[in-house]
Parts: C-alpha cells; structure tokens; sequence
C-alpha cells in the first residue's frame, strides 16, 4: 500500500514523482466529488490542485463517484494507476463512497497496487471515521458516524497554521478535538504530505518548487 496524503497538493505535487516512479504508468483519475458543494464559490485552489498533478507529470483525468453505481466504478477506475481524492466537503465524500460502492472499491484498488493520492478531506477520509469537528452537517448526519476507508489508523490535519483555517481550528476545532479518547491526529501544513507505506508513514517537508 502507498498513500500520498497532503494538506494541499499543488504545493508539493512536484515532490511527489521522487518517491514513485511515472515511467511505469502515470495515469491519474482526478475525482474531486468532494469539491461538488463548493462548486458555486471560488475553486481556484482545486484548479491549481490539477494544475500541479499535470506540471508533475502525470496524466490526468477529471471523474465523479457522485450519481455513479458500483459496476461503473469497476469498469472505468482500473486503467489508472493514481487514485486522486480532492479536497472540499469529507462528508458529502463519504456519503457519495457509500452511494456508489467507491468505499469498498477503493480498498481494492490500493490492495492491488493502485496509489492513492489525497489533499485535505481526501487525506481525513483515509482515517477510521471523519473527526467530530467536522459532524456537522446536516445534510450528511446520516454518514457522520460511519467508518471511512480506514487505510491509516490516525486522522490528518490539514491546513496547520494556515491563517484562512486559523480561526476555525483555535475556536471550534481545537475545543472539540482535545480529549483523550480519540484517534491519534497527524498535523500537516500546506507545505508538508505524508509518504505512508504499508504500516509506516513520514512527514515529508519538500523544497518549495522554483
């Protein structure tokens, strides 16, 4: 199993290709169903995002798990090498893996040697459950206690010290987060992502690209 887990991609896209290896494939399905609730405002980032996935070198193409069905996900996503989850809404992605079947899938698809790549809610997804701070939404209560796809047994922060998250962390996420019976929390910031292979994980800070 090989997971690249990042706060925000387009920083350290240009990172990634030193710890695989693009000559043995480099097509990347580019799902960024979680980023569909915030479609109406600025998604600048999830452009850059891309922008960054194709200036590293990989092959992209842009999919949806949202509206799909379990046999759909299995005839188009096996031609790829990369697995790419976007940031946005953790439990409207959640809720769309559940929908669609993408939830078991997954775990297949990086069981068989797929490479799974995650900013933000793609990167919170792959713990055991979504953390508390982030159950409330509505719309989704259905799915907020449900397990996620569980490839790690911790919970990414994204966005450490970032200042557009700074007030959501020091005054809602912080109170609710500290407390001695929850999953370990991994911080990274903007400029960091996590290199988790099979049981082990680092913290990998890249020089910033020039």
């Amino acid at each position: 199993m090989k997971l690249f887990l990042t706060s925000s991609v387009s920083k350290v896209a240009h990172d990634i290709p030193k710890h695989t290896d693009l000559s043995k494939g480099n097509k990347l399905v580019f799902i960024d169903t979680a980023a569909e609730p915030e479609k109406g405002g600025d998604i600048t980032w999830l452009i850059d995002d891309r922008k960054a996935l194709v200036d590293a070198g990989f092959d992209v193409t842009d999919y949806t798990i949202t509206e799909k069905k379990s046999a759909e996900l299995k005839a188009f996503l096996p031609k790829f090498d990369y697995i790419y989850l976007s940031g946005g809404n953790t439990l409207h992605l959640l809720s769309e893996s559940y929908k669609s079947g993408f939830i078991d899938y997954v775990k297949e698809l990086v069981k068989a040697g797929k490479i799974y790549i995650g900013t933000s809610a793609g990167s919170i997804i792959t713990g055991p459950f979504i953390p508390e701070y982030l159950r409330d939404d509505t719309k989704h209560s259905d799915v907020e206690n449900k397990p996620s796809f569980g490839f790690v047994n911790f919970t990414v922060i994204p966005h450490w010290g970032s200042d557009f998250f700074k007030k959501e962390y020091l005054g809602k996420r912080l109170k609710v987060a500290y407390k001695t019976d929850s999953v370990p929390y991994v911080l990274i910031t903007d400029n960091q992502y996590l290199l988790v292979e099979d049981d082990h994980f680092k913290i990998i800070e890249p020089k910033l690209k020039t």
